[in-house]
């Protein structure tokens, strides 16, 4: 009985810790590795990226993030992208939704404006650090067929 009670405590002390970094006025910064892409583009065979990004909480659970990444393929910087999401938490379990809107320049000359949707998971090691996973699903305006993408990433996030 003193197991489950301890647990159950720990638990709660677990959930109120993460609630409180989603206050407004909270501040994000966060990478990722990208690279395990499922992609529908013409333009790339296995590609390896990293995003950096930024965000603070205009209200509670609600976050507005900007975001810069690179990708190679095939050993060569091919593209970098720049753009802006809003990500809302559900506090309850830890997922996040996610959308926005991106810039793409890829070094072939050619240039994507891309929908971003992306569901995520915060995995908080302690009280500001998180293990971040997520599915993402890169809509190319442009060229839906040749330039858009189903991916995974993994990342880490600091909340203070």
């Amino acid at each position: 009985m003193k197991k489950v009670l301890l647990t159950l405590v720990l638990a709660l002390t677990m959930i109120q810790g993460a609630s409180a970094q989603f206050e407004q006025g909270k501040k994000y910064v966060g990478a990722s590795l990208t690279g395990l892409n499922l992609s529908f583009s013409d333009m790339k065979d296995f590609a390896f990226g990293l995003d950096a990004n930024a965000g603070y909480f205009i209200e509670r659970d609600l976050m507005l993030v900007g975001n810069f990444g690179v990708d190679t393929s095939n050993g060569n910087l091919n593209e970098f992208t720049l753009g802006a999401k809003a990500r809302y938490y559900l506090e309850q379990n830890g997922l996040y939704l996610a959308g926005g809107l991106q810039y793409r320049h890829f070094f072939s000359s050619s240039n994507d404006l891309q929908l971003t949707p992306e569901v995520g998971y915060c995995y908080f090691l302690n009280r500001y650090i998180t293990v971040e996973p997520a599915i993402y699903f890169d809509l190319s305006l442009t060229d839906f067929s040749h330039k858009s993408e189903f991916g995974l990433k993994c990342g880490i996030g600091i909340y203070f």
